[in-house]
């Protein structure tokens, strides 16, 4: 029988770090997608624009999902290292969540495949949160400098899950995942400012994740929305003005930020820039103030220029194989 060739070594070499980080950026076209699928709703721009980009998060998704079984299967070492790195273990759930944004994505398109995805996706990211939690609770190795907002992913991530977990009639469910996420948001951002100002900063690959703090208030507007009835509240103006400080924050610090060599960390931009947008939408429907719709053109740009910028770096950090070097 003749043997098959090996692959080649720089294939190899690729496979092995291919980071689980990369699921963020699924995260962050889904969400532009989502932003796109709202502004036909509310600010009656095109739909087939959100539709393409579905179709792109769905390919982009699906590559991603295959290329990291295959490094299961094949560096299943390195796939155990990950998971149990401090750090790296916060982005398995952005799979998960990469689900659930699929299924709220998915809602215009098919109610049942929209459930399925839904119950896929919260199970799971029920299992990361628990298996986070655990972890984080009975350790022996992490240490201040190990958290970072990334760490908002694997537990503060269920807020996520109301958005259509309503449409599909599980209301209680619904607010028993907004309830994990909205308290734990609370007890992690105080953890993490902590080691911001009182410990070493963040080293600059990571930076980027400082954006990962938009996205609890902005998301848990969204979702607050959907278990409230859709009706606009002083706590959900408490949860949509505290992403818009944070947005303004962060957005002062551009020349910090512009500065940084490219990483897959990235990737943090794009996700809670895009939920920024959806909640400044759906503050101009509900008021019908122009500063809402303003905002809701501005960011709907800023993101759509953020995501194709950072499709461009990803294709050429692939090309170039600087995205997968060995921690």
């Amino acid at each position: 029988m003749t043997e098959l060739p090996s692959p080649p070594k720089i294939a190899i070499a690729r496979l092995q770090h291919f980071p689980v980080a990369f699921f963020s950026m699924i995260m962050g076209t889904l969400g532009l997608t989502l932003a796109w699928q709202k502004s036909a709703n509310v600010l009656a721009l095109p739909t087939i624009i959100s539709q393409v980009l579905l179709i792109v998060s769905a390919t982009l998704f699906a590559i991603i999902v295959s290329v990291y079984l295959l490094k299961i299967v094949r560096h299943s070492s390195s796939v155990i290292a990950e998971f149990n790195h401090p750090i790296t273990m916060s982005f398995f759930p952005a799979f998960s969540i990469s689900i659930i944004l699929m299924s709220i994505a998915t809602l215009e398109v098919s109610t049942e495949l929209s459930r399925f995805l839904w119950i896929l996706g919260s199970t799971l990211q029920l299992i990361f949160t628990l298996n986070a939690l655990t972890r984080w609770i009975h350790h022996r190795h992490f240490q201040i400098t190990h958290s970072t907002p990334a760490w908002f992913i694997p537990v503060v991530g269920n807020i996520l899950i109301p958005i259509s977990g309503v449409e599909h009639g599980f209301y209680e469910v619904s607010w028993f995942f907004f309830s994990i996420g909205i308290i734990y948001w609370i007890v992690l951002k105080t953890l993490i400012f902590n080691r911001i100002i009182f410990h070493e900063p963040l080293p600059e690959r990571l930076l980027p994740t400082l954006f990962i703090l938009i996205a609890p208030p902005a998301v848990g507007f969204i979702s607050y929305m959907k278990l409230n009835h859709d009706v606009l509240d002083s706590f959900g103006r408490v949860l949509y003005y505290a992403a818009a400080f944070l947005v303004l924050l962060l957005m002062t610090q551009f020349s910090r930020f512009s500065r940084i060599q490219f990483y897959i960390s990235w990737w943090a931009y794009s996700f809670p820039l895009a939920a920024f947008t959806i909640t400044s939408e759906i503050m101009y429907s509900r008021t019908g103030a122009p500063l809402f719709l303003t905002l809701s053109y501005l960011m709907l740009g800023i993101v759509s220029l953020v995501v194709t910028l950072l499709l461009y770096k990803t294709v050429k950090g692939i090309i170039s194989g600087s995205l997968f070097q060995a921690d």
